[in-house]
């Protein structure tokens, strides 16, 4: 995955000043800059609508006590489609856009949440030992069984005089 990621952040500007290049030559030099500063304003009107939209949304499900998956992948994506409509280019303008509505949103959210999920698995794979669990874990368990030297005892050093061999500081 992150060769993937890698890869489309090298190919991204490429495939972008080509998009430009190939509106250039289609429609001419102003009408290109136009078309690009209007996605720009656009964009920038999107991206306030929608984010203040699944901020709001955020925040009363966290009032509410309700869980908030969701709203909170409503945020990512508007986060998301909101940083890609500030790169200047056609296909980032795409793409954020459908990030940005709140009609494509949906299908976007469980692709997202399978991810997440996964993501989780894996990493809970990884800091777990084989058979454990984050269900079993707890952390104030005894170590016995995990320890290869027995049963662990917690306890404190005190001590209250110095020894006689150092001389006092």
């Amino acid at each position: 995955m992150p060769a993937l990621v890698l890869l489309a952040i090298l190919l991204t500007p490429i495939l972008e000043i080509l998009g430009i290049v190939l509106a250039v030559n289609l429609v001419g030099g102003w009408w290109t800059l136009a078309a690009l500063l209007a996605t720009t304003a656009l964009g920038g009107w999107i991206t306030r609508r929608e984010g203040r939209r699944a901020w709001r949304a955020l925040q009363g499900a966290v009032q509410g006590g309700a869980p908030a998956e969701r709203e909170l992948s409503d945020a990512a994506l508007v986060l998301a489609g909101g940083l890609l409509l500030l790169a200047p280019g056609f296909l980032t303008d795409i793409a954020g856009l459908v990030l940005m509505l709140p009609f494509t949103r949906p299908l976007l959210r469980r692709p997202l949440a399978a991810y997440g999920e996964r993501r989780i698995r894996e990493a809970e794979a990884q800091v777990f030992p084989p058979g454990m669990t984050r269900e079993s874990f707890t952390p104030y368990a005894t170590r016995a069984d995990r320890s290869p030297h027995g049963r662990v005892v917690q306890g404190e050093v005190v001590q209250d005089e110095a020894p006689e061999d150092d001389p006092p500081k």
